[in-house]
């Protein structure tokens, strides 16, 4: 642990603890609480805990613990910048001049980029203008406005003849949405620890309107309906959920308050070879997720596969199935499960290739052919490559060098 309470791990590290120091001890107790309420992003180890493919920042109190990818020796510092810039990439960040291309700040965690992408988002907000919504009230006032309750009129006001119970309609940016963006206000306040941002927090505070306290969970934004006059809330909207769903704070104590913004790195890889493909591969509809059944039995459901990526040539109409798998293979070969699993999505998709996709330090493509299942010894057509992509320093150069190894590999 640095002066900055800062500790950077890299995924399936190990990371120990001396429960002789009470600082670190509150650390390790409170892993230790947040592992039994919630999905494990880590397993408990003998005084510490070992993370698993799970990727991003976990932040106790003031101290954030770091957890980044690594596939090759690469240090620090390239993979932080990967990591971020993958996630700008799938979540789409940089689309408006309010994004990731007008920060300020060089962001140096995960947790510090999400923060200044929603205080960039509020400030746009503010800038452009709150919008109004009509909202339903009920209660005594000292004019007679709306529709006048007579039942609780007279049970509330007897002795109170200045007083009238009305159900009202009232046109105010006092709602839902300002108020999901004022508490998430009030949290980044507790967090933040970078001085470069507390300014600008302090002036969101003192700008933005007050609003009452509400409870959130997952129910309170499947419940917001979007349309023309809200869509540029969407994106504020989007990492306040992630902020606020993720913030587990500690009641009994009040200092172990902890915010995990953790990402399965098996899904990021996908997404972003998804993405990547969808911007550099003109030549081809790129799709995902394309689901088949395989198999029924007598009663129930239908077993079904679904693989990671499928090109289809515009021109040609060939077709190619990519399964993105984040892992090094060290010079070894695929689990023959994989190579089973390609196999199937050959057939079942008609596919002219399949091939399995791997991080690596440098550029290999491995090609192969399965065996015919006619002629025993022989070989057969199907043929499923093994594609090795070498990762790069910076996150464009990264996304041209898979464009071109993937146009490698199907032509």
């Amino acid at each position: 642990m640095n002066k900055q309470n800062h500790i950077t791990v890299f995924e399936h590290e190990k990371l120990f603890f001396n429960l002789k120091n009470e600082q670190e001890k509150q650390l390790h107790d409170a892993l230790e609480i947040y592992h039994s309420n919630q999905t494990p992003l880590f397993k408990l180890i003998r005084n510490g805990v070992q993370f698993n493919e799970h990727v991003g920042i976990i932040q106790i109190g003031k101290t954030t613990i770091e957890v980044l990818p690594k596939s090759d020796k690469s240090g620090e510092e390239k993979w932080r910048n990967l990591l971020i810039g993958m996630i700008k990439t799938i979540w789409g960040f940089d689309v408006k001049s309010t994004g990731s291309s007008s920060l300020k700040l060089k962001s140096n965690s995960i947790l510090e980029l999400y923060f200044e992408l929603f205080i960039s988002e509020v400030e746009y907000l503010l800038h452009r203008g709150l919008i109004k919504r009509y909202q339903k009230n009920e209660g005594n006032q000292t004019s007679l406005k709306g529709a006048l309750q007579f039942s609780k009129h007279i049970s509330q006001n007897l002795v109170h003849k200045e007083r009238f119970y009305v159900k009202y309609t009232q046109y105010s940016n006092k709602h839902t949405i300002h108020e999901i963006l004022f508490k998430t206000i009030k949290l980044l306040t507790n967090l933040n620890s970078n001085p470069q941002l507390k300014g600008r927090i302090g002036s969101l505070s003192l700008n933005f309107p007050e609003m009452r306290e509400i409870k959130v969970n997952e129910s309170t934004f499947d419940k917001i309906v979007f349309d023309r006059k809200n869509k540029h809330y969407q994106t504020a909207l989007e990492i306040a959920k992630l902020l606020l769903l993720n913030y587990h704070p500690d009641i009994s104590k009040g200092r172990n308050d902890v915010l995990a913004l953790m990402f399965d790195m098996n899904n990021l890889w996908e997404q972003f070879i998804l993405i990547t493909l969808k911007r550099k591969l003109k030549t081809h509809n790129v799709t995902s997720q394309v689901t088949k059944s395989f198999w029924k039995p007598d009663s129930g459901y239908s077993s079904k596969m679904r693989p990671d990526i499928i090109l289809k040539c515009r021109e040609s109409q060939q077709i190619f199935v990519l399964d993105t798998k984040w892992k090094n293979l060290n010079g070894y070969n695929p689990s023959p499960e994989d190579l089973r699993q390609m196999y199937v999505y050959h057939r079942f998709y008609q596919a002219n290739k399949v091939a399995l996709i791997y991080p690596s330090d440098q550029h290999i493509i491995k090609k192969g052919n399965y065996f015919s299942s006619d002629k025993h010894g022989e070989m057969s057509e199907k043929e499923c490559s093994i594609m090795q992509i070498a990762t790069a320093s910076d996150i464009k150069i990264w996304q041209e060098e898979i464009g071109n190894q993937i146009n490698k590999l199907i032509h």
